[in-house]
């Protein structure tokens, strides 16, 4: 099988977000599963400045989009046990940064045409191409497009991963024809159409093969108004092909055993260079150097679904608790502007750095002792998982990744891995902060165990490949690996006989001709009530089938018996008119248990004189 992971950012080569740790270790996780796995990500200044020497060219063609016909450069890098291509167009891409330009509808669109029209010339024809986000949506659109005048096309299926739904990739309805070159009909039928608007992200999911959410949680919430902004609807209507797959983090690269970024290094056996490297991040920060005190971080986005809100809305609630904090990140003006007031207002006990300094962050992801993610919403969340790896009690709210990968802590019984809160309010955060700082200070022997679990946990991308690939053959048809059948346990015991098999045909146990004729259930018995066609055969493997003779008559009918209103062919089980029902708890007695007779003889007269002198004596 050929995978053709689209995307827009991939580390080591380029990064903004979480996007580029999936595409990073996504695909060398698959290939480790026997699948050839390629990337296509565009060459974008900064990779061709950090990696030009590595790359290797291949080839180049013309793409067209709409009335323009682009140059498209065509190179590759391997690494990993993966193939990377670059799709080179120095007008598009030869840019100090990723994204944020007016014109970024038109590059991606020109990225996304030429992944389609650039297949022949990798060398590589995939089975499916897995699109990431709203920059890689149009992907599954031009296959469709494309398929209808060419048929290589149309082999090619399509998974499309949901990052963050918050960006669909809008547009006026101009731009169909004019940026993307797609017939109006794609407006008309409303596939790429959303509330007035082109929806890039939504005609994807609508053409995709299959759908997929960075964690099962998250999976679920799009369903929902709250989370979905917008597409519920869509997102509803495309359940049935949409499942949810939790992302992982880079276990090797995410190891404070070798991380050169620590002071000192430490596993979960020995946390000793964990007090080391706390000691070295308060002298960076301008902390007070206190080593008993904890530290609670935030390296985020400053973002409004971050939850910034709430640390707002309690933030000197916080300062007085016996902590300090630590802040990493830049966003929104109004939220740098209160974090650089805050730190101000607490010198010594609170910092702030308005950037982003990988460095950094993973001396306070080693440093600290507490870490808060108290978002609105959270796909899945790497943070958490780093965090965990280095032995920093996360504080999240449950939502998510977060609630898919943080168990909450119960001191009864000393379980969990982190603090976690369900609503969306400040007062509970703020209940969980003291809960998490109260047992650092009073608890420390607990406040280890927990450490230590957060680092034992698995967050590698083995099982996130192994549902990915089982996605993969879904669509494609192609079979997994071949699972041993297990033979079914017949010591001491037949196989039961088929629904439907006659006596006849089972394989009887021997009979003893000295055993006594074992007694059959007739519908007298209390077991068979309510089961009228079903007879418990014992012990007779030459006895035939009784519904089988037609000139037999049914156990308990008399033939002048009318049969019972609205029952045909079902005689009443208990009561017959010449039997006197036993009550309960009373021994059956021996003069009536001639129902061992074979009933293969039809009653005669003289039966029915018998019976009734018998009656008449009882």
């Amino acid at each position: 099988m050929k995978i053709l992971y689209a995307t827009s950012e991939a580390v080591p080569f380029c990064k903004t977000g979480g996007l580029a740790d999936v595409s990073g270790s996504l695909p060398a996780a698959v290939a480790a599963e026997g699948v050839q796995m390629a990337v296509v990500l565009p060459l974008y200044q900064r990779v061709r400045e950090q990696f030009g020497k590595e790359l290797e060219y291949l080839s180049y063609d013309y793409v067209n989009l709409a009335w323009r016909r682009c140059y498209c450069g065509l190179f590759r890098l391997l690494r990993d046990g993966v193939t990377y291509y670059f799709l080179d167009n120095e007008q598009y891409f030869n840019r100090r940064n990723l994204y944020g330009y007016m014109d970024d509808g038109e590059r991606f669109g020109f990225f996304s045409r030429a992944v389609v029209r650039m297949l022949p010339h990798m060398a590589f024809w995939p089975d499916v191409i897995h699109c990431n986000d709203w920059q890689t949506a149009l992907i599954p659109i031009y296959l469709k497009d494309d398929g209808v005048r060419e048929a290589r096309y149309r082999s090619i299926r399509t998974v499309m991963t949901i990052h963050n739904i918050e960006y669909q990739g809008r547009y006026g309805t101009e731009v169909v024809g004019d940026l993307f070159g797609l017939d109006h009909g794609w407006v008309d039928d409303g596939t790429i159409m959303m509330d007035g608007d082109v929806n890039l992200l939504k005609a994807s999911i609508l053409c995709t093969d299959a759908v997929t959410a960075v964690s099962p949680s998250y999976a679920e919430e799009l369903k929902y108004a709250f989370f979905a902004h917008g597409m519920e609807s869509v997102m509803r209507r495309c359940a049935y092909k949409l499942s949810g797959v939790l992302n992982g983090i880079d276990m090797k690269r995410y190891d404070p055993a070798k991380d050169k970024y620590l002071t000192a290094n430490y596993t979960a056996e020995h946390l000793a260079g964990k007090a080391k490297d706390k000691a070295e991040l308060q002298r960076m920060m301008a902390l007070r150097e206190e080593p008993d005190t904890p530290i609670l971080a935030v390296v985020s986005r400053l973002v409004p679904h971050k939850g910034l809100d709430l640390i707002k809305e309690v933030f000197h609630d916080i300062m007085e608790l016996p902590v300090q904090m630590v802040v990493l990140g830049q966003g929104d003006q109004q939220y740098q502007d209160f974090f650089a007031w805050a730190q101000t207002q607490y010198p010594g006990r609170m910092a702030v750095r308005l950037d982003y300094n990988e460095a950094l962050s993973m001396a306070i992801y080693g440093g600290a002792d507490l870490f808060l993610m108290p978002s609105k919403s959270e796909p899945c969340g790497l943070s958490q998982m780093i965090a965990m790896r280095y032995g920093t009690v996360p504080i999240v709210r449950e939502t998510g990744g977060l609630k898919d990968t943080v168990q909450p802590y119960e001191s009864w019984r000393d379980t969990g891995n982190g603090f976690t809160f369900a609503a969306y309010n400040s007062g509970d955060m703020l209940f969980v902060i003291r809960q998490a700082v109260g047992l650092y200070w009073d608890y420390g022997d607990q406040f280890r165990r927990l450490q230590q679990r957060c680092m034992a946990g698995d967050f590698s991308w083995k099982r996130s490949a192994g549902e990915y690939l089982r996605i993969y053959r879904s669509v494609t048809g192609q079979p997994g690996p071949a699972i041993p059948k297990e033979e079914p346990e017949t010591k001491g015991a037949a196989a039961p006989a088929a629904l439907g098999e006659t006596p006849a045909e089972q394989e009887a146990p021997p009979k003893k001709e000295e055993e006594p004729e074992p007694m059959s259930e007739t519908e007298d018995s209390p077991e068979m009530a309510g089961k009228p066609d079903q007879l418990k055969l014992v012990g007779k493997p030459d006895q035939p089938k009784l519904a089988a003779k037609p000139d037999q008559p049914k156990l308990g009918a008399k033939p002048d018996q009318p049969k019972l209103a609205g029952k045909p062919d079902q005689p009443k089980l208990v009561g017959k008119p010449d039997q006197p029902k036993l009550e309960e708890g009373t021994a059956q007695p021996a003069a009536k248990k001639t129902a061992a007779r074979k009933v293969t003889q039809k009653k005669g007269p003289a039966d029915q004189k018998e019976k009734s002198a018998d009656k008449a004596k009882e």
